[in-house]
Formats: C-alpha cells, sequence, structure tokens
C-alpha cells in the first residue's frame, strides 16, 4: 500500500503538486448500474418518460460533471478535459442501464475521478427522471475500469470469472 499522498508529513489536507510531473495522454474509464423495475426500462427505452430523453439528458449531466470534478471534490486538480463519452447499455434480464464514461485528458495528473464522477452522475440523472415511475431504484456498481498514462502505468480492474 503507498502512503497517502494527500496529506503532509504533519497530518494536514493537501493538494499534491505535480509540477513536476510529465505530461502526458491519460484516459479512464469507469462504469456503473441502475437497477430498475422491467416497465420502467421499457419506458426510457421507448422515449416514454415525461421528464424527456432520459439518456440524452443523463449523458450531459455526466460531462457536466465530469468537467466540474476539481471543483467538487477538494483535493482532485481541475483539469480541462480533452474529451468525454457517456455511454450506455440495457440488460434486459436484470433489467438494468449500465453506464460508461471514458475520460481523456493530456495533462500530469489522471483524470479517474472525472469518469467516477461522470458516471456517478448520469446514473443519478437517470434516477431523478425516472424517480416518479419507479422510486425502487437501486444505483450500485460504480467503480474504475481501467486507466492508462502516467508514472504508475496502466491498470485494468480484474474481475473473477464465475464459475
Amino acid at each position: 500500500m503507498t502512503k497517502l499522498t494527500h496529506f503532509d508529513k504533519n497530518g494536514n489536507p493537501r493538494m499534491v503538486d505535480v509540477s513536476s510531473k510529465e505530461v502526458t495522454q491519460r484516459i479512464a474509464v469507469a462504469r456503473g448500474r441502475v437497477r430498475m423495475q422491467a416497465e420502467t426500462l421499457e419506458l426510457i427505452k421507448a422515449g416514454n418518460i415525461h421528464k424527456g430523453d432520459v439518456l440524452s439528458v443523463a449523458t450531459c449531466a455526466g460531462i457536466m460533471a465530469a468537467k466540474q470534478t476539481g471543483g467538487i471534490i477538494p483535493m482532485c486538480h481541475p483539469l480541462g478535459l480533452d474529451g468525454c463519452e457517456i455511454s450506455f447499455a440495457f440488460d434486459e434480464t436484470e433489467p438494468a442501464i449500465e453506464v460508461k464514461a471514458m475520460v481523456r485528458v493530456c495533462a500530469r495528473t489522471g483524470v479517474e475521478m472525472e469518469a467516477l464522477t461522470a458516471v456517478s452522475i448520469a446514473c443519478l440523472t437517470i434516477y431523478d427522471m425516472c424517480k416518479a415511475y419507479d422510486k425502487a431504484m437501486i444505483i450500485s456498481d460504480i467503480m474504475l475500469v481501467s486507466k492508462t498514462g502516467g508514472k504508475s502505468g496502466d491498470w485494468e480492474l480484474k474481475v473473477k470469472s464465475e464459475e
């Protein structure tokens, strides 16, 4: 386990100084799920939620959130993102919507928090737009899937296969 970098030698919180780090392209991918009733999923797919196009609004919300991450998470560096993509996959058997965010930047620090924030807010937006139909929706499984670039190199989530 590496030591925590957001504290100084006296235990006080601090923003890590990244000025000596090399600028590299960094990419992070995160995902999450919104579980819901089958009827709710069908309403979303058919575009019949009265508040509007749920997935378009969730996409915009996720992108906006990624851009604001440095302003809402205290020790995150504000970054000028180079790209952010939000995608959705329907799981009929659960039923659920899987939300995925991919964020890119050329910078001295990574974009893991931006990807996680994008997924979180996109999931919350789906919940907000559909709560009149389904208050029992469950937001879960928000996690980093992969990251590339930087001093620590590439990383990918290893999921144990079910046997």
